[in-house]
């Protein structure tokens, strides 16, 4: 609830005071923006339909009244009467003091351990994620929080993990192809289709932009080993910052270089940090995988020892098994991994008996966006 609505700064700014006797200051310019109306933004899409110069420069509020639920500002020189709700104004606040630390996550972000996820691994089924919302909510929901999730009863065919992706987007090709095999393979293309232990890592930091999200989904599993294991980046990350504050600078302002030529006709290069921090401070990636790390030449001289102690150090924590959640793919299960976030690894198997499981990447905008559309509907529901 709005208590009050003080025009201050020859009507270029406005203070608002809220029942629980907090207030945020909004700029004219900023309101005009963001107004809500018809003529502003598209009634079925929400798009502008002006642009900053349709804008007066010398945009003022000229008039500010508190109606139930609501503020309704008028602007000059346009003459022109706005109705804002006030939650969506509540929601939007941007008058904040508080300064975080470069490394925060969002609330909907949850780092885990070993010891707080090993027995709680977020899974559901196949069949009932494809026709129950509230299912598929809850699963989705779950690879937002974590950063992954299995899901149990995806059919034993080849190419079925493409229905998995078709529950909340689309595959996203590559070089690989639509999906790829993980399997043992004679003179492989890549070390993940060999029986060999493989580290913590992150796919294709070769690619800008980098695959959001991996499924890998088995079909066969008789091995003795082979074990899946997931890591959180965002767990790592932080304990690297809380032991090493300077460690954690150097890996998240200089960029590491990842290159990929296993294929004919194919060679892959990015440059991004291993730690990767948005200009506002938020985690926003984590690139590690030493398969692909090309010579890293963007770190000066007299910051490279300190800058590869602490690409040790990061190498070493993904590798303590505090970080390590463990279980084994049956046939008929799959797991989805945020790939800017959760690393996965497997363990070394046997020669005998078959291990075939089958990958492929597509987007994470496409889950958010299947997930925040199934929520709207049931706030909808509620209301």
């Amino acid at each position: 609830m709005l208590t009050h609505a003080l025009i201050g700064d020859e009507g270029r700014t406005i203070e608002l005071g809220w029942q629980d006797g907090t207030r945020t200051r909004f700029h004219a310019m900023w309101l005009r923006d963001n107004a809500l109306d018809d003529k502003t933004r598209s009634a079925g899409n929400g798009q502008r339909l002006i642009t900053i110069l349709d804008i007066p420069a010398d945009t003022r509020i000229g008039a500010a009244q508190i109606r139930p639920g609501a503020l309704e500002l008028s602007f000059v020189p346009e003459g022109r009467t706005v109705s804002f709700p006030a939650q969506w104004l509540s929601a939007h606040a941007y008058d904040r003091v508080e300064l975080r630390k470069g490394g925060w996550t969002s609330d909907a972000i949850e780092r885990w351990t070993k010891t707080t996820m090993q027995n709680s691994v977020p899974r559901a089924g196949y069949a009932a994620a494809g026709h129950d919302r509230q299912t598929l909510r809850e699963w989705l929901s779950a690879v937002r929080r974590f950063g992954f999730a299995v899901m149990d009863g995806v059919p034993t065919e080849s190419g079925a993990l493409c229905k998995v992706s078709d529950l909340f987007g689309y595959i996203r090709e590559t070089n690989y192809g639509r999906w790829f095999e993980v399997r043992a393979e004679v003179n492989p293309s890549n070390l993940a289709y060999t029986n060999l232990g493989l580290q913590a890592h992150t796919d294709n930091p070769y690619r800008d932009p980098v695959p959001t999200l991996q499924i890998l989904s088995c079909i066969e599993n008789t091995v003795e080993g082979g074990e899946s294991s997931v890591v959180d980046g965002f767990a790592v990350a932080e304990a690297l910052q809380t032991e090493s504050p300077e460690g954690f600078r150097l890996l998240s302002s200089y960029p590491a270089r990842f290159e990929y030529a296993g294929s004919s006709g194919v060679r892959l290069q990015a440059k991004r940090p291993m730690i990767e921090l948005g200009p506002d401070g938020e985690l926003l990636c984590i690139r590690f995988n030493n398969r692909s790390l090309a010579p890293t030449v963007d770190v000066p001289f007299a910051e490279m020892g300190k800058y590869y102690a602490a690409y040790r150090r990061f190498a070493e924590l993904i590798e303590d098994p505090r970080f390590e959640v463990t279980f084994k793919l049956e046939a008929g299960q799959a797991f989805i991994v945020d790939n800017t976030r959760v690393m996965h690894a497997r363990k070394a198997f046997s020669g005998t008996g078959k291990r075939w499981l089958q990958g492929c990447y597509a987007d994470k905008d496409g889950l958010l966006s299947t997930l925040a559309a199934i929520e709207h509907g049931f706030r909808e529901a509620a209301e």
